[in-house]
């Protein structure tokens, strides 16, 4: 199994699409490889969705969920790191699920949201 310590790698802090987007890039090929992963979140304090959106949520695209049940591992996950994956997986399995014209749909939403901000 490979492993990476995302408190190593990332910091404290998890919060970033770009800092989940680092995590994607290691973890993806080696779970299309059907290579088990562990991503020990030892010495990260603070989480956010953005972070788990690109590391993870975005797998769901092209990986079952049965498949990356059974290929991630997480450990030294705290409370509040875990409640928000969940969700994040939770809600790109709704996402990855939907037709390609309701994503666009809801991508032109987030982006004109984002705008405005």
């Amino acid at each position: 199994m490979k492993s990476y310590k995302i408190g190593t790698l990332i910091g404290k802090t998890c919060m970033t699409p770009d800092d989940g987007m680092k995590v994607y890039e290691l973890t993806y090929p080696e779970l299309r490889a059907e290579h088990a992963v562990e991503l020990d979140f030892d010495g990260v304090e603070i989480f956010a969705s953005p972070f788990f959106n690109f590391a993870i949520g975005q797998l769901l695209r092209d990986i079952s969920p049965d498949t990356l049940n059974r290929l991630l591992a997480f450990s030294h996950l705290n409370a509040v790191g875990n409640q928000i994956l969940k969700q994040v997986i939770k809600n790109s399995k709704r996402y990855y699920a939907t037709d390609d014209a309701t994503r666009n749909a809801i991508n032109e939403i987030v982006s004109q949201q984002v705008g405005n901000v």
